[in-house]
C-alpha cells in the first residue's frame, strides 16, 4: 500500500493523473490534489530555459519575455558575467552587460573612437563626445552652430 496525499492506494492505482502510468518514483509531483510524474510534470507545468533549452525546475529568472535558469542569465558578451539581480541591455534577444553592451554596440566617437553613452554632438555626419568636438587648431570647444571644416576635421 502506498499512503500519499492524505489517501491510501494500491501500487496499481497509484497513476499519473496525465498519462495514467503507474508511478514508481519515491518522488512525484502534485497538481490540483492528484499525483503526476515527473515526465508529465517537466512536459506540463515547467517552463523551458531561454538559454539552454532545458525544462527548469528550480529558481526561474524572468526576463525579456521569457524564463532563464539563474545560471544560464549571463552577458552575450564576451565576459559571460552572470546577470541575475543586474541591470542589463538587450539586444537581438540576448541580455549584455552594460560594458560589453557598450563595446559591442555603441556608437563612437569620431575623435577618441570610444562609445558614446550619453548625449553626443552630430556633425560632418558622424558622432561626437560633447568633450571631443573642438577646433583641430586651436583645441578649444565648438559650441556654436556654425564651424569650418578643415579637410575632414571641424
Amino acid at each position: 500500500m502506498i499512503t500519499a496525499l492524505g489517501k491510501t492506494w494500491h501500487p496499481e492505482h497509484f497513476l499519473c493523473r496525465h498519462c495514467d502510468e503507474q508511478i514508481l518514483d519515491a518522488t512525484f509531483n502534485v497538481q490540483s490534489g492528484e499525483p503526476v510524474c515527473n515526465k508529465c510534470f517537466v512536459e506540463r507545468y515547467t517552463y523551458t530555459c531561454a538559454g539552454c533549452k532545458k525544462p527548469i525546475l528550480e529558481k526561474t529568472i524572468c526576463a525579456m519575455g521569457e524564463s532563464w535558469h539563474e545560471d544560464c542569465f549571463c552577458c552575450g558578451g564576451a565576459c559571460k558575467k552572470p546577470l541575475a539581480n543586474q541591470t542589463f541591455y538587450e539586444r537581438d534577444g540576448k541580455p549584455y552587460c552594460k560594458q560589453d553592451y557598450e563595446d559591442l554596440f555603441a556608437a563612437r566617437c569620431a575623435k577618441c573612437e570610444k562609445p558614446i553613452t550619453d548625449s553626443a554632438v552630430l556633425a560632418m555626419n558622424v558622432k561626437w563626445h560633447r568633450d571631443c568636438f573642438r577646433c583641430n587648431k586651436c583645441e578649444n570647444p565648438i559650441t556654436s552652430q556654425t564651424f569650418t571644416i578643415d579637410g575632414d576635421k571641424p
